[in-house]
């Protein structure tokens, strides 16, 4: 891979711009730590009336669309960072289910009629077909699982617990580069580069921390095809050096000012 192609024109972003598919991957993330939460400590009369919020304010905003087709995109999104927060996590934590989760995503489509499930449809399978639709929800979206992920693992009090975390994290990041050929390996690079910067950021980081990232690295390194580590290095190893040369340049005039 002797150079990189640019990324092809997103075919959603007339419907969604930038940031508004930036913002649906937070709203996904919000949505998504919510409906865990509930998992990890249920309450069934607390869980049912804040389902019913969180599925009210998921709603509102994706009606706040142009029109029927941005506001069926805005759902798909959505939905579609749900879903794939969900299948992260019960893969990682070797969950069987998030029913709060479950509950969530079907309030949401039970409130569509026949015409606007039918948009909704469309545009869900637009995202997941086309490798570049919806590509800034995609970065997004992908950058907060994998390093939510990451955080899980470098918070484990033993290697054996890091471990589990680590095993899932490299699958999901190899399951990109084989179901998105041109878009994955960029994902997987974002991720690295993500991941080094968290490192760099925090120089107290456990031993925990380093080793599993040292690991993910490695198995990384293994599994994929030389070529295409190749690759996914370099792509990574410049946004880690800007990342490194904004920061100097930040101290540098935090001292001029001083």
């Amino acid at each position: 891979m002797a150079s990189v192609s640019p990324i092809p024109a997103d075919p959603l972003a007339a419907l969604a711009d930038t940031e508004c598919q930036r913002l649906a991957a937070r709203l996904a993330q919000d949505a998504f730590a919510a409906v865990f939460r509930m998992a990890v400590a249920p309450d069934s009369d607390v869980e049912a009336g804040a389902l019913g919020e969180l599925a009210g304010r998921c709603s509102n905003w994706s009606q706040a669309g142009a029109d029927d087709d941005a506001r069926a995109l805005r759902l798909a999104l959505l939905v579609n960072g749900l879903d794939a927060w969900g299948l992260a996590y019960t893969q990682a934590f070797q969950l069987t289910a998030i029913p709060a989760l479950t509950a969530l995503l079907g309030g949401l489509r039970t409130r569509l009629d026949a015409a606007a499930d039918a948009r909704f449809q469309q545009q869900f399978a637009r995202i997941a077909e086309v490798e570049f639709a919806a590509v800034d929800f995609k970065v997004e979206l992908r950058r907060s699982i994998h390093l939510a992920l990451w955080h899980a693992m470098s918070a484990c009090e033993t290697a054996e617990q890091a471990e589990g975390l680590v095993r899932p994290l490299g699958s999901l990041l190899l399951g990109l580069n084989e179901q998105m050929p041109e878009l994955g390996w960029r994902l997987i690079a974002d991720a690295l580069a993500s991941i080094q910067i968290s490192l760099l950021a925090d120089p107290a980081a456990s031993a925990i921390a380093q080793e599993g990232t040292r690991q993910l690295f490695a198995a990384l390194r293994h599994a994929l095809p030389g070529e295409r580590h190749q690759a996914i290095l370099a792509h990574s190893g410049r946004a880690v050096v800007a990342w490194q040369q904004a920061r100097r340049a930040r101290d540098a005039e935090g001292r001029i000012d001083a």
